[in-house]
């Protein structure tokens, strides 16, 4: 793995208020990781980037703000922006812990038929689902992962 790889942590999906400030749909475990990312994006410095707050407890969004964007307008012109941090800058794992960015190519199984390969990683709320190449979409809940093999087994 290169560990200069970008890794798609989040994007801009609205503005917040009036001051330029905008809503990151967030993709990390835990939204207030982003107070310590340097977070990149083609759109602005590492520098520019600030955290302002999570939306609220239960929430995976949070509020940011740019230097160089102080009103509504400005902050609605980021909308759909892909937020990114360097895969160098994740924290180690403990064992058996795994980044889902690290699963993508694995082999799918269910009921010891294969039935696709991990394509990416969704998730609409109720919890992680591993979208498959054939296009499928699967509940990554229960799943028992074999980092050694490359093999997800699901229920």
């Amino acid at each position: 793995m290169n560990t200069n790889e970008k890794i798609l942590v989040g994007k801009i999906v609205a503005p917040q208020g009036l001051r330029g400030e905008f809503r990151v749909q967030t993709f990390s475990s835990a939204p207030k990781d982003f107070q310590h990312f340097r977070v990149l994006s083609d759109r602005f410095t590492p520098e520019q980037f600030h955290f302002v707050r999570v939306l609220n407890p239960r929430s995976d969004v949070i509020i940011a703000k740019i230097d160089t964007v102080s009103d509504r307008n400005g902050a609605e012109t980021l909308r759909g922006t892909e937020l990114f941090i360097l895969r160098s800058d994740l924290p180690n794992l403990k064992q058996n812990e795994f980044y889902q960015h690290d699963l993508i190519g694995f082999v799918v199984v269910q009921n010891g038929k294969k039935i696709g390969i991990v394509d990416g990683f969704q998730n609409f709320g109720a919890g992680d689902i591993i979208e498959l190449d054939n296009g499928e979409m699967i509940s990554f809940v229960g799943a028992d992962v074999d980092t050694k093999n490359k093999v997800i087994s699901v229920q």
